[in-house]
């Protein structure tokens, strides 16, 4: 299958990092992927993907927001509506939960089929994720 994961850094390059383990243990399943930036690559189109793998931060330390830039590229990515999904938040701060909760409600609200999400600390523990989804 053809794998999208999508992500934002919102000034943190811990998200890429994590976004790039998801990957490796996605691939490690005989999958396609392809790691995009929606930061830099905003003109890129979801509707090839039949997977899409979107994760991002919060704002802040005491924010429980997520950056505007995640429904922006996703209301200007193609067809993403019906495509089965996968949400992280990286844990920081103290309203982890809270953004999970406001990237669930964007990626829904562009009618993303929403299997699972998560709050990743580590690396490692999206690799491991990564190997376990249940992508068919």
């Amino acid at each position: 299958m053809r794998v999208a994961v999508l992500y934002f850094r919102n000034g943190s390059e811990k998200v890429k990092k994590i976004a790039s383990y998801m990957a490796r243990g996605i691939e490690s399943l005989g999958h396609q992927v392809t790691l995009v930036d929606g930061e830099t690559e905003s003109d890129t189109k979801m509707t090839i993907f039949e997977y899409i793998v979107v994760g991002t931060t919060a704002n802040s330390f005491f924010s429980g927001k997520i950056s505007d830039s995640v429904s922006t590229f996703l209301q200007n990515a193609g067809r993403v509506s019906g495509t089965k999904s996968y949400g992280f938040i990286v844990k920081n701060g103290l309203f982890s939960s809270k953004s999970l909760h406001l990237l669930m409600k964007t990626m829904e609200k562009e009618g993303m089929f929403l299997k699972i999400s998560d709050i990743l600390a580590t690396p490692e523990e999206a690799e491991l994720i990564g190997k376990k989804l249940n992508i068919k």
